[in-house]
């Protein structure tokens, strides 16, 4: 007998802690559970208070300002100038000019251009031996006004100086290269 109560005790022991596993193991689990809600709910909290922007890398304008200008100038010497610039995000550009005369012969300009945010002008700098600077008031992200050379606005209708980009102008006239 004695040794059937010891058995029996060492049964019952081990029914006991058998039953406090599982009971153990869900514990646990609830409070796995109740503690990721509480790192849930405390994220949302810090996302709410928390500006975003500042995380942000800097966006320089003149990396978005690109693309490809259209317009028709006056002139002096012609029915006017058929114009192409296009503004490439390398700071490059490459302008296309092309007088309304009996010769359809096409001149190009390449060189560098530079954003001034503060003037809200682009400058179009030739390369070596090529024209003069050009500057262009940004009248808004699709309309680009000629300036003379000095910055300034040039006299008369501001439209009859303007390039307008490609993709705000639904009919154009297009260089063929």
């Amino acid at each position: 007998m004695q040794l059937s109560k010891k058995q029996f005790k060492k049964n019952m022991a081990l029914v006991f802690f058998s039953l406090l596993l599982p009971a153990n193991i869900l514990m646990a689990a609830t409070d796995q559970a109740d503690q990721e809600k509480l790192l849930r709910a405390r994220v949302k909290l810090l996302q709410q208070n928390t500006d975003h922007a500042a995380h942000l890398a800097p966006i320089d304008k003149h990396l978005e300002f690109h693309g490809v200008f259209y317009g028709y100038l006056p002139c002096k010497d012609c029915d006017g100038i058929k114009a192409t610039l296009s503004l490439k995000q390398n700071n490059n550009y490459l302008l296309v000019t092309q007088p309304a005369k009996d010769s359809s012969r096409e001149f190009y300009e390449k060189g560098k251009y530079e954003w001034n945010d503060k003037k809200h002008t682009v400058v179009l700098t030739p390369r070596k031996g090529e024209s003069s600077i050009r500057h262009y008031y940004i009248e808004d992200e699709g309309t680009l006004i000629q300036l003379n050379s000095d910055g300034a606005r040039l006299s008369g209708n501001a439209d009859r100086y303007t390039l307008r980009r490609s993709d705000t102008v639904k009919s154009r006239e297009v260089h063929i290269h």
